[in-house]
């Protein structure tokens, strides 16, 4: 049994006035909001200063919200000036405005995450706390210096609080991504707390913790650039829904719950339905640079002249627009507009103006327009020259159309490829669910379309100070266009493993992204090198299979020996029925913690149908994340997530059925924090042979 800490008391003592400090904070925070009425009497200005304290004193109780997570991490006790100071997920002050907590991403926390044996940046001692909410369970010191006497302390230069973070690292996944604020290690505090001008490449191999570095940065840089930061908005683009669900509540944990965390569908204006993927083959031709172009040509397409004469009454009078002046008209609207919706008031005017010339006796325009405005000739006309569109009516007719898809195309793709595109037209527009792949080509069309009358709010794409963006390995030049169009300036933090690029766009170079990219700054290029979530025997079947998916690349060093030797088992006859076999399995191996069964789409439903049969409860990869203990998960969004226990379905299929097979089965292989098994039917991979088990189920 180890021995208590003797200090263990007196810093229980101080983590008990932290939280009372913090209390009387909330408390005083509540207090200014009482009594008031944002919205009711006083000039308008008076009303938006009531609004603003209001809102900014609701920001910060969130922020003083702690529900059951630590306040304070830990203490570092200077050497040359014989301070110390607690560094905590926030800062909070006693009522003599002294700290009794420094946030975690102050300059003066700096030392807690960098500081080393060789460069202990002024600390004297590092002392580690191990909570279970506001309580003390353990301390882990570290001494700098000569004051290796210390028993409960060492001189350790590697040493970044490891009983701490080794505890951290083997507590059971819940189904959400936790902060990993108490045990950042020295080369992710280098990325987090980096410039923030320009692009940041941050390379990381599986449980390296880039995404949460991402996330934590985000935090830091909010904090350290509160202004501008705040009022330009910071934003995290995730690849599905499931990796949201399940990343979504590791920025409220470090009090920034204002930032915005997307997929690109919800970045859309205006909004509409998306849902499913296309092919792999469409998938490729819609991320495809040129695609560009084909969507600025379609909108082009749409402003044309008349192919007859327009000719109308007015009074007495026959008006005409001749199909020359047309074309006149449609060269004047490109000269005057900078978007296509925006030059529909300048055909308008450019119309009325010529039937009005046109009169034996001159019509002035502004009369043209009154009289004519609802003529059934004229608003045909007009909808022919030069349409008002939103992007859904823009590619509902260009996909709908083999003789527009090959206008737009004008030899960019093969005939083959563009026609690839079609589908039925919808009865209404408004009935289209669109996929997943169409989303930067609706927003590419946004861009030439511009507003439409009078729908300026609903159509407003929003940019943002910093962005932040998980899997970035994963996306098409086209979807990289379209993160490019939300930054204000440039600031980016781009996350992924090159190794781990399995969608239909999978980038071979961090190049390749980086020139789709702003290149307002010179790009940062940063690597995480250290493993944490993945044992060393855990990862043993991933090491094979890496030199095959991205020859070159390094992986991660695992920071925990040791782990549970992977399982493969061999199923004779029903692979099914041994997958639930194993599932009951790995439920008693893990007790509490999570299982993800990985798999191949076409075993998804196979899978399904049996843990049904053997009346085992589990749960589907949604939107609503890893709700259940046990959760069924096809290979193609398993990426990002970490689950206790990984049961990895029929390898060589994955590979067959996946466009990058290779490297689609070596993300299933490294999601597990402590179990891997292998469950095939069809011979493996020539790579995972050699550990094959010679007792088959």
């Amino acid at each position: 049994m180890s021995q208590r800490h003797p200090e263990l008391d007196a810093e229980q003592a101080y983590i008990d006035h932290a939280h009372a400090c913090l209390e009387a904070s909330r408390d005083r925070a509540a207090a200014l909001t009482a009594g008031f009425e944002p919205s009711s009497g006083g000039t308008n200005q008076a009303r938006f200063e009531r609004e603003s304290v209001v809102e900014g004193v609701v920001n910060r109780l969130t922020q003083l919200d702690l529900g059951d997570r630590a306040l304070i991490f830990g203490r570092i006790d200077t050497a040359d000036i014989d301070e110390m100071f607690y560094i905590g997920r926030l800062g909070v002050w006693n009522d003599d405005h002294d700290p009794v907590v420094v946030d975690w991403r102050a300059p003066a926390a700096e030392p807690f995450y960098r500081a080393t044996g060789r460069s202990p940046m002024g600390l004297e001692r590092r002392r580690h706390f191990a909570t279970r909410a506001r309580t003390l369970l353990d301390l882990d010191d570290e001494v700098f210096g000569d004051l290796t006497g210390d028993p409960h302390g060492h001189n350790d230069p590697q040493a970044r609080g490891q009983g701490a973070l080794i505890a951290a690292l083997e507590s059971e996944r819940t189904g959400r991504l936790g902060d990993i604020v108490a045990t950042i290690q020295g080369e992710q505090d280098e990325i987090i707390r980096a410039p923030r001008q320009g692009v940041m490449v941050v390379q990381g191999g599986p449980g390296t913790g880039k995404t949460v570095v991402a996330l934590h940065r985000a935090a830091y840089l909010l904090y350290t650039h509160r202004f501008p930061l705040e009022g330009q908005g910071v934003l995290v683009v995730g690849p599905n829904r499931l990796f949201i669900a399940y990343i979504e509540q590791v920025l409220p944990s470090l009090g920034e719950a204002g930032v915005h965390v997307a997929v690109l569908a919800d970045l859309l204006r205006p909004k509409v339905g998306v849902d499913e993927l296309d092919t792999e083959d469409v998938a490729r031709i819609k991320g495809d640079f040129r695609m560009a172009d084909v969507v600025g040509q379609a909108v082009s397409d749409r402003e044309r002249p008349l192919r007859d004469d327009l000719v109308v009454g007015l009074g007495v009078q026959r008006l005409r627009l001749t199909v020359g002046e047309s074309k006149q008209i449609i060269n004047e609207g490109r000269r005057r507009s900078r978007s296509h919706n925006s030059g529909r008031r300048v055909v308008e005017d450019q119309l009325f103006e010529a039937l009005g010339r046109s009169a034996r006796k001159r019509v002035d325009p502004s009369e043209v327009r009154d009289r004519l405005r609802g003529d059934l000739r004229v608003r045909e006309a007009l909808e022919w020259m030069w349409p008002v569109l939103t992007p859904a009516h823009l590619l509902h007719d260009l996909f709908g159309s083999r003789a527009l898809l090959r206008s737009a195309n004008d030899g960019r793709f093969t005939e083959d490829e563009i026609q690839l595109l079609g589908r039925p037209r919808s009865p209404h527009v408004e009935e289209v669910i669109w996929r997943f792949q169409d989303v930067p080509l609706l927003d590419e069309a946004r861009a030439h379309l511009g507003y439409r009358p009078g729908k300026r709010d609903e159509d407003a794409v929003r940019t943002y100070g910093h962005i932040c963006v998980d899997e970035a390995q994963d996306l098409s030049p086209m979807e990289l266009r379209m993160v490019s169009r939300r930054s204000l300036n440039g600031s980016m933090t781009v996350v992924g493993d090159i190794a781990q690029a399995t969608g239909a766009w999978a980038n071979s170079s961090w190049d390749q992204i980086i020139g789709a990219l702003p290149e307002r700054h010179v790009s940062q290029h940063r690597e995480l090198t250290v493993g944490y979530r993945i044992p060393e025997l855990t990862m043993s079947l991933a090491k094979q299979v890496l030199p095959h998916a991205a020859p070159g690349l390094q992986p991660p060093k695992a920071v925990r020996p040791g782990g549970d030797l992977p399982r493969i088992v061999t199923a004779v006859e029903s692979i099914e029925s041994v997958v639930a076999e194993v599932v009951s399995h790995e439920i008693g191996e893990v007790g509490e913690g999570n299982i993800s069964v990985v798999l191949p789409d076409s075993l998804v439903e196979p899978v399904r149908a049996a843990l049904t049969a053997a009346n085992l409860v589990f749960g589907g990869a949604s939107r609503h994340g890893l709700d259940q203990q046990v959760t069924v998960v096809p290979v193609r969004l398993v990426k990002g997530l970490e689950v206790d226990s990984a049961i990895v379905v029929e390898p060589a299929r994955i590979v067959a059925e996946e466009r990058q097979g290779v490297r689609s089965l070596y993300v299933a292989l490294t999601r597990a924090t402590k179990r891997v098994t292998v469950v095939h039917h069809e011979p493996l991979p020539a790579y995972l042979e050699p550990l094959v088990d010679a007792n088959p189920t």
